[in-house]
């Protein structure tokens, strides 16, 4: 068609579903402790709300909130610390029962999984009829079941939302409105939905969303209809590597492309265990040693996993498999977990039922099923600057050209930030040696009285400089801490410059203060007067 953009969505017949248990973390929480799911619950993070249940939430509990502040809108609340392995083990007869009826599933992440619904939707009679009975295999999931007496959590009335659409990202969206959206239709409802739900489902965002999110808010961006009609260009060029993949979903189009390179031979690792494996302390110590195996190959391959589908067999000759998918690629640590959270969930499934293990497990297999090439992925700077794995630190490789640095320059060669308490921008990043305990000499969570307003600096400078007034005499600062003229330029180097706006000064000690300044090439500056003598501590960018 004339006109048409290349990228542009087109029906492909290939249709996927999502299925979705709301607050799951809240859900998993409360089944172990024995409580019911429609209680007031919250699950904290770090003293904060990450997840609560819908009746916390008509009661006024929100995301984020802290714990007093929660409970004090709703006193009946109770909170349960986050557990990662929890919501992973108990979501485990949830795939189950759905793998029953759709046998390849992959989890996104324990409360969320998704499928190809082309195939599944044909022998069930359509989308809605098979959306119809996954929502109906999820909610009989544990119903009429006790706990066998070994304290086992058994989930019971589990509440699933299913949404159907031609992308991923489209049909997890839908799911949350229990939506299908009709094929080729993924952009014209993508469009009216808010810009902020590029980051409601953090297994689908990158490193930074949230402040691409931020941003786009600022400029006026509201809907992901606006977002998509920028030019591609322009969004790589002024954006983030994870913006273009935002903008890329915002269009309806896929987020990732799957890999071209086939999987070469030899990634696969498999274990026999002698003696067999029945308690999860040694399926965890198992699971540790073949995720570090399989990464070794990887790496020795060039390549990075996406997706991984964990084997386990039995004695007796049953298997259990299962597909995970990530965002990012899997990390030594990820896999290990994704095995864990697996094999716990499997191994302690209630006795009698259909899925549980007939035997002890005497084989475990981990076959990634797609790869990409690392040099393709664009990693955030986290730890000391550097690519960093999940969860921050620094790879392998950087380490250990570090340690190589040190050990020809010494070991105080080689600093690395960290984030440290103070007044001004230049105090709160403290340099401390490579190896050496990460810890800042200053809080940087306590209160710290004239602290500078953000924005922060962009850029950290020790330079000196000049201001003068009208009468081109020096401009200091007074014991009251304001100007005692008022500014007209600023010296830097052998150069004058006038000023077109200044804000401040703001004393922060005897005779001590800072001001901001915009010069007249437009650029912003930070000056700092110490004992009647200005520098500039920072530019803005």
């Amino acid at each position: 068609m004339p006109g048409r953009d290349r990228d542009e969505a087109v029906p492909s017949g290939k249709r996927v579903l999502a299925l979705w248990c709301p607050d799951w973390p809240t859900t998993a929480a409360a089944a172990e402790a024995g409580r019911s799911p429609h209680d007031p619950v919250a699950v904290l993070r770090a003293g904060r709300v990450e997840a609560c249940s819908h009746a916390a939430r008509a009661g006024g509990v929100r995301r984020g909130m802290r714990k007093r502040q929660s409970q004090s809108l709703c006193p009946e609340l109770t909170v349960y610390e986050a557990d990662s392995a929890r919501d992973g083990r108990l979501f485990e007869p949830v795939v189950a029962a759905v793998t029953e009826v759709v046998p390849m599933t992959e989890v996104l992440r324990p409360g969320l999984l998704v499928m190809a619904a082309d195939r599944a939707a044909r022998f069930f009679g359509g989308e809605e009829l098979l959306a119809e009975r996954l929502a109906d295999v999820v909610a009989g999931v544990g119903r009429g079941e006790e706990a066998d007496g070994r304290g086992r959590a058994v989930i019971g009335g589990v509440t699933a939302r299913v949404g159907v659409a031609d992308e991923l990202f489209t049909a997890v969206l839908a799911a949350r409105s229990g939506q299908t959206v009709s094929p080729g239709s993924d952009a014209a409802y993508l469009s009216t939905r808010p810009v902020a739900d590029l980051v409601v489902e953090p297994a689908l965002s990158g490193p930074g969303r949230e402040d691409l999110v931020n941003l786009l808010w600022r400029l006026g961006i509201r809907r992901l209809g606006a977002f998509a009609e920028m030019d591609a260009a322009d969004v790589a060029s002024r954006f983030s590597s994870d913006a273009v993949t935002a903008h890329r979903l915002a269009r309806g189009l896929p987020g990732r492309r799957p890999s071209r390179a086939p999987i070469p031979p030899g990634l696969e690792v498999e274990h026999v265990c002698d003696p067999p494996i029945d308690r999860i302390d040694a399926a965890a110590f198992l699971g540790r040693r073949m995720a570090q195996e399989l990464h070794e190959r990887l790496s020795s391959a060039a390549l990075a996993c996406m997706r991984l589908t964990i084997h386990a067999f039995t004695e007796r000759g049953q298997r259990h498999s299962r597909t995970w998918r990530c965002v990012e690629p899997l990390t030594p640590e990820a896999t290990a977990d994704r095995v864990r959270w697996q094999l716990e969930g499997w191994l302690t499934g209630r006795a009698g039922s259909v899925d549980a293990p007939d035997s002890p497990v005497v084989r475990l297999v981990l076959e990634p099923v797609e790869v990409v090439n690392p040099s393709g992925l664009q990693y955030a700077l986290s730890g000391a600057g550097l690519p960093g794995e999940v969860g921050g630190g620094l790879g392998d490789q950087a380490r250990r050209a570090l340690v190589r640095v040190q050990g020809l320059l010494g070991g105080e060669a080689v600093r690395v930030p960290v984030r440290s308490g103070g007044r001004g921008p230049d105090e709160q990043v403290t340099l401390v040696a490579f190896g050496d305990e990460l810890r800042p000499p200053r809080d940087p969570t306590a209160t710290w009285p004239d602290r500078l307003a953000r924005p922060a600096p962009s850029l950290l400078v020790q330079a000196g400089a000049e201001v003068r007034d009208a009468a081109d005499r020096p401009v200091t600062v007074n014991p009251r801490g304001a100007f005692s003229a008022e500014p007209v330029t600023v010296r830097l180097g052998a150069r004058s410059y006038r000023l077109r706006w200044w804000a401040g000064p703001w004393p922060f000690g005897p005779g001590t203060a800072r001001a901001q300044m915009l010069l007249a090439d437009g650029r912003a500056v930070l000056l700092c007067c110490r004992e009647a003598e200005w520098a500039v501590e920072g530019i803005y960018e």
